[in-house]
């Protein structure tokens, strides 16, 4: 369904939030919080689920793992572009693909668990066809904004957002074992599967089940993320960075754009340019005020490279298993 089809109201909005601020809290919590009751909750939720506008996504964090990361630039010809998208999109080990730039450009995030990996996605897993122009690959070095943060769905008061974020993360070492593939897989698809239904899928005790989920969490292995287009919180036009700063200058210029509320990502990479950054905003003007103020106003950015995002193809990425 498309997202002009669907109305968030404050109600629906402050779901999504709570939703951000922790992918499977209790709906009978939410409720309290925002003064609903639980029924409601669970029925604006199902409500926009069904629509396709908002899904709850378990996904790995490789950093904890030791996984690179990687952000990767197709160029193509115009009559390429949405089939490659499509062939990316349909990888297990990519995330986040756009077709960008009057559909001449493609760009997607990848993460790789080895260096042997690294090297077979950026030279031998990629799709090979003439119509592709050119391939770059940047590794992901640091990060000062990520999609789970974005000021975008924010609606909540502090003392809502105080009520409804989990406790901090555990310094803990934790190791993927094959038995969480199917645990993982279904989260993949439904992060706020039922402890039942995450035993039946794995075939051990619901007890079981729950513990680990805990132990990846706190961990920080585990993550869950709201999956919803901006478009549908008002946001209607997306656009990708790429920009080369001044190296001494590198984290007071990220820093100050993570705090931007048009910002979902920002990044530090490899390559020609050393920042690569996720700009939401209303509409073309509303991208329009933010090149020519907030960015102009940073004046270690050297230069800037702007591609509009015109599909998204795919969003929150899927896991990697053993």
């Amino acid at each position: 369904m498309k997202t002009d089809t669907v109305t968030l109201d404050g109600i629906d909005r402050s779901v999504v939030h709570a939703l951000q601020l922790d992918g499977r809290v209790p709906f009978r919590l939410v409720g309290e919080v925002l003064g609903v009751s639980e029924s409601t909750v669970a029925r604006r939720y199902r409500r926009l689920r069904t629509a396709g506008i908002l899904r709850v996504v378990g996904t790995l964090d490789g950093s904890r793992l030791g996984h690179s990361a990687w952000t990767i630039r197709v160029q193509c010809t115009p009559d390429a572009g949405s089939a490659l998208a499509k062939a990316l999109a349909a990888r297990p080990d990519t995330s986040y693909v756009h077709l960008l730039s009057g559909g001449t450009e493609i760009s997607c995030s990848a993460q790789t668990p080895t260096a042997e990996e690294s090297e077979a996605l950026l030279l031998h897993k990629l799709p090979r066809t003439a119509r592709i122009t050119a391939v770059s690959a940047h590794l992901l070095l640091d990060s000062y904004a990520l999609p789970n943060n974005w000021a975008g769905p924010a609606s909540l008061t502090p003392e809502q957002v105080a009520a409804l974020t989990p406790p901090p993360l555990e310094e803990a070492e934790v190791s993927l074992v094959p038995e969480d593939r199917p645990l993982l897989e279904l989260l993949a698809r439904d992060g706020r599967a039922s402890h039942a239904e995450l035993a039946a899928a794995t075939g051990r005790p619901e007890s079981t089940v729950r513990r680990r989920l805990n132990t990846l969490r706190r961990a920080g292995v585990l993550a869950f993320l709201v999956d919803i287009p901006p478009a549908a919180l008002g946001f209607r036009t997306e656009a990708r960075l790429w920009l080369s700063v001044q190296p001494s200058q590198i984290t007071t210029v990220a820093t100050a754009m993570a705090r931007h509320p048009e910002v979902s990502l920002v990044a530090l990479t490899t390559g020609p340019t050393n920042l690569l950054a996720a700009v939401n905003c209303r509409d073309t003007l509303d991208l329009s005020r933010y090149l020519t103020q907030r960015i102009a106003a940073l004046d270690a950015i050297r230069a800037i490279e702007t591609a509009p995002v015109i599909r998204t193809v795919k969003r929150a990425g899927t896991l990697l298993l053993p």
